[in-house]
This record gives C-alpha cells, structure tokens and sequence, in this order.
C-alpha cells in the first residue's frame, strides 16, 4: 500500500495563499478583486493605524475582511529585532487583542514587520502562542515551509507574478503537496497603477480545479492536521486526532478522513 500526503482538501493537488499587510484603504479594492475570483487572502493588521488618514476604520474590518483572515503585523509596525523583549510582546500582543475584539475570533498569525526577524524572535512567537509568522523572503518555489514562525512566500506579487502563476498550474511534481503562496502591500498597486496585474493573476488561477483557495492559517493547520494522522503498524488503519478532515493518496486514490475517525485503508 502506497500512501501519500499530497492532497488538500476535496483532493486538490495545489493550494494558493495570499499574504498582503499594512491596513492601507486600498485593500478594499484588492478585497473586490479576490471575492469576484474567489480568492483568498490573509490581511496583516497594524491596530495602532486603524482610523487614521488612508488606513481602515475599526468599524469596517469585520466586515471587510469577512472571507479572509485577518491577521496581526505589530500594533505599530517597528523593526521587532530593535526593540526590547518586554516592547516586542506589547506589540503582538496588544495588535492581536484589539485585532481579535474587532473579528470574533482567535488570531494566531502574523507577519514581521519589514520582514525583520531571527531565532530570538521565533522563540518568543512560539511562547506566546503564536503558530505562524512570514518572512519577505522569496525561494519561488512550491513547497510547504518546515517552520511556520519562519515561512518564506513563493514571490511577490511585482516578482514575476504572472510566470510563476502559469509555472504554478502547470508543476505536476508528485507525490508533494504543492503551494503557491504570494504577498505585498495593496497600496503598491495603486502607486505603481498595476492593478491589472492581479486582476489577471486571480482570473488566470480561478479557472483551475486543482487549486484550493485558502487564508495563511487555513493551510497552516490543514499541514499541522494531515501530520498528526496516526497509522497501525501494518499502516492500514489510519486515526485522525484532530477536528479537521484531511485527505490522503492511497495507492493513487483520494481518500477523506474526518476529524475524529479511525478508518480502514
């Protein structure tokens, strides 16, 4: 029996993530453009510019953002690796409560300002509850990072979008789970009066069935699922600890295991 972990969810072989920060008025327009293709982004917040001149309004990140996650970016957006511990924890943890008070729910990710980050600062995530942070480092490429408090996007979006997301629909490397995950800032779209750019990436990509549309922490705890799955030692029964279905290749096929079930393969 051949089993692989190279499927997300309904068994798509490929999952996009989009990762832009900032708060800027303009991630309205780049919000209209992701729901009319049915893409998904994750939105890194600065709590401390709400409601200031050309940022969101508190009032309106409900709804906004409702559909994507929302995610914290440091309540004013300092170099992290500058400031003292004691300031670093402020910072994320008082973005995360003002940020969690607005949308209804637990926020456990976000991105480093100016993509400032070390193992210092992953020590700290990772003590304070934090389950995923990204970097700005781009390897474009596909593949799932081996620690989320680390995780490098595949490009972004002025970096060759439209190449890598052709090279993305057509990777058929198997046997892999495969991801394509972009970031930026929407306001660089307007400054550099490229819309269009995105609006034909998400065009390009919506018209694939392969693809699983899906927020930073959707995919980070799908992965973190589909590796606690606990197997017989004969490795036909297969156990799902968690509450999240995940799937599976058995010899080829596309399997469905619920949270919570104990299943023959």
């Amino acid at each position: 029996m051949n089993i692989n972990f190279d499927l997300f969810p309904e068994g798509r072989t490929k999952a996009l993530t989009m990762s832009y920060d900032d708060c800027q008025i303009f991630d309205r327009r780049l919000i209209s453009i992701f729901n009319k293709y049915g893409v998904k982004g994750t939105f890194h917040l600065n709590s401390g510019m709400l409601d200031k001149e050309n940022f969101i309004t508190k009032a309106e990140v409900a709804e906004l953002y409702k559909g994507h996650e929302v995610s914290v970016h440091a309540k004013t957006h300092p170099f992290l690796d500058c400031i003292p511990v004691e300031a670093i924890i402020e910072e994320i943890i008082e973005d995360r409560k003002c940020l969690e008070s607005l949308v209804g729910y637990p926020i456990k990710g976000m991105s480093y300002p100016y993509g400032a980050f070390n193992g210092k600062l992953i020590k700290i995530l990772d003590s304070i509850g934090m389950q995923y942070s990204r970097t700005v480092i781009s390897h474009h490429d596909f593949y799932i990072p081996e620690d989320f408090l680390a995780w490098n996007a595949t490009c972004h979006h002025d970096d060759n979008l439209m190449e890598l997301g052709q090279k993305f629909l057509d990777y058929e490397f198997k046997g892999k789970l495969k991801l394509m995950y972009v970031w930026g800032h929407s306001f660089e779209f307007e400054r550099n009066n490229n819309w269009n750019l995105i609006e034909d990436f998400c065009k390009l990509v919506s018209k694939s069935d392969e693809i699983w549309f899906a927020t930073n922490v959707d995919v980070m705890r799908y992965i973190k699922a589909l590796k606690q799955l606990e197997f017989s030692a004969k490795g036909d029964i297969v156990y799902n600890p968690t509450a999240i279905t995940v799937w599976i290749s058995v010899d080829d096929k596309a399997v469905r295991i619920e949270g919570g079930e104990t299943r023959s393969l």
